[in-house]
């Protein structure tokens, strides 16, 4: 596959993770439900590591530039940055098999979205780190199994696509 693909690629996914976060989302003060995690994941997971975590730091910044909801603060770019890098880490040359795709996710859940993303919601709103937690881990615990299929299921209909391209090129 050539820079120029590649980098069509990433922008597109990019793109579409600005998209699903902002737009197509449900959110309150300490809770986002969305999809926004799938492109990310499938960045990390087609192109590695420091592809996943570069995607993530745009996406998030260009969703704040375009878009914002508040006040930007870094920390949640370092998270988005983060969860892009681990599917890279966990998947990247690696089989893709739910089981590694399980594993990228239930890392991402746990030490990103409940560690992280709470100390985060914790620092910019003011509210207690405990007060927050229950309802975050009822949210990720549902959500956990609908990602991993999510991931998944996209990667087994683009993944071919893009192994395709690999071959061709």
């Amino acid at each position: 596959m050539g820079k120029t693909q590649k980098l069509t690629f990433i922008s597109f996914f990019i793109a579409l993770q600005v998209v699903l976060t902002r737009f197509l989302a449900v959110e309150t003060p300490i809770l986002r439900i969305s999809f926004g995690f799938l492109p990310l994941a499938m960045v990390g997971i087609m192109f590695g590591p420091l592809w996943g975590g570069a995607a993530g730091a745009i996406a998030d910044i260009l969703g704040m530039l375009i878009f914002p909801k508040g006040a930007f603060f870094p920390g949640f770019t370092l998270s988005t940055a983060l969860s892009g890098a681990i599917y890279g880490l966990v998947v990247y040359k690696r089989p893709k098999n739910i089981v590694n795709m399980a594993i990228a996710t239930a890392i991402v859940v746990i030490f990103v979205n409940l560690g992280l993303n709470s100390l985060w919601i914790s620092m910019t709103t003011g509210k207690a780190l405990y007060a927050l937690i229950g309802p975050r881990v009822i949210k990720n615990a549902i959500e956990l199994p609908v990602r991993v299929v999510t991931i998944y299921v996209a990667w087994k209909t683009i993944g071919g696509y893009y192994l395709s391209q690999i071959r061709t090129n």
